[in-house]
């Protein structure tokens, strides 16, 4: 796959259960004009998305992305999404992409303002290629996120749970890791604990467990992740979830940041301290993310 491609989508009813959605949807030129100038997702970031994976043109764990994008629509106050459409449109973004990684993104934005309804569109690209980070793995710091861990149920309207448009924060992370010499960041609660990467889950190994943050801290709760467990337990190794503080992360026996299109990358260093790691079976936990699922 060269080129971008994209595909508008107009909404239909959760009660909507046709077979055949292609009237729903319109191909649009990806490099061309599409949005209003009145559209929420780029006037406020008002909206949520999801990112999916394809691999020879099989787009990975469709199911668990379509039923993050419900749990996170919901959160939102959007309308909920008819799944069966968005399953359709995966299907046919997936078909426009040829050998080789590539990117599937759902874009679901509460529409122009003051309008009768929302905004819905798909879009598939080529992926970065992320070989050598995969291979390398990557240096992170730890960044205050600026709340504690009870925020997420204390305070929901800050959406702690929801793959939100509104990635500002998560971008300018990024750009403070790097200006740290890092190449990634791990946000930690104002009371010390861990909670995730600015794109990406963070699963650690303590001897034989392996652990992941509990996604009722307010923490998106990664659909690779979830795979990655699903392949540990098959393999019979303990995978868990718990708080964990940030010297839990610092004490780690090895660490990786996960996600749909990176996969899974080792983290090397915390704050400027040396992270063991594992290179074979980081190797193993790749081969496993690229195979269809």
């Amino acid at each position: 796959m060269s080129s971008r491609f994209a595909l508008m989508i107009v909404p239909t009813d959760v009660s909507d259960e046709r077979g055949d959605f292609a009237d729903t949807f319109t191909v649009v030129d990806a490099s061309a004009p599409a949005l209003s100038v009145g559209e929420l997702s780029t006037q406020r970031g008002d909206g949520v998305f999801e990112s999916i994976g394809v691999v020879d043109g099989h787009a990975q764990e469709v199911e668990p992305h379509l039923q993050r994008l419900a749990h996170s629509a919901k959160l939102c106050d959007l309308p909920a999404p008819n799944l069966a459409q968005w399953r359709h449109a995966v299907s046919r973004a997936a078909a426009e992409c040829g050998p080789g990684e590539s990117v599937i993104k759902l874009i679901l934005s509460r529409g122009v303002e003051h309008g009768p309804t929302p905004t819905a569109w798909v879009t598939a690209a080529p992926a970065p290629d992320f070989t050598a980070v995969r291979r390398n793995g990557v240096r992170v710091v730890t960044l205050d996120r600026g709340y504690d861990l009870g925020a997420a149920e204390r305070a929901p309207w800050l959406l702690l749970g929801a793959k939100t448009l509104s990635y500002a924060v998560n971008m300018a992370a990024l750009r403070e890791a790097r200006r740290r010499g890092a190449d990634d960041a791990i946000f930690v609660t104002s009371d010390g604990y861990v909670l995730e990467a600015p794109t990406a889950s963070l699963i650690i190994r303590s001897g034989d467990r392996f652990l992941t943050p509990a996604p009722s801290g307010g923490i998106l709760h990664g659909t690779t992740q979830l795979s990655v467990y699903e392949h540990l337990e098959k393999q019979g190794l303990q995978a868990d979830y718990g708080t964990l503080s940030a010297s839990d992360l610092a004490k780690a026996d090895a660490a990786w940041l996960v996600s749909s299109v990176r996969l899974a990358v080792a983290v090397t260093a915390v704050d400027g301290a040396p992270m063991p790691t594992d290179a074979e079976f980081t190797a193993s936990l790749n081969a496993y993310l690229l195979s269809p699922r």
